[in-house]
């Protein structure tokens, strides 16, 4: 099954960073686009960013030039490094595979995601 866990979720101040990280639990990650998802409370998941094996990324508008995906195949690793964070970006984060096209709806089951938590 291709469940993913995710870390790295805190509390954080607006203007702090995270870095997220999605892990597979039983695969390899290599050649497969892998997404990050969120979900704020009362609200619909939405995608956030997607990395495809080949390194092309994309981004929902609400985070460019604040967050950055990359994927270190090494470690069967998906980051999402987000900076200068706001109160509008507390949500907990999944992420999940696309497939081969950042296209892809998402598969397999939901993990249960990393909270995080822009608040001062």
């Amino acid at each position: 099954q291709l469940q993913l866990v995710e870390s790295g979720g805190g509390l954080v101040q607006p203007g702090g960073s995270l870095r997220l990280s999605c892990t597979p639990s039983r695969f390899t990650l290599d050649y497969y686009a892998i997404g990050w998802f969120r979900q704020a409370p009362g609200k619909e998941r939405e995608g956030v960013s997607c990395i495809t094996s080949g390194g092309g990324t994309n981004y929902v508008d609400s985070v460019k030039g604040r967050f950055t995906i990359s994927r270190d195949n090494a470690k069967n690793t998906v980051y999402l490094k987000m900076n200068n964070l706001k109160p509008e970006d507390t949500a907990v984060y999944y992420c999940a595979v696309r497939g081969v096209f950042c296209s892809g709806t998402p598969k397999g089951s939901w993990g249960q995601g990393t909270q995080v938590t822009v608040s001062s």
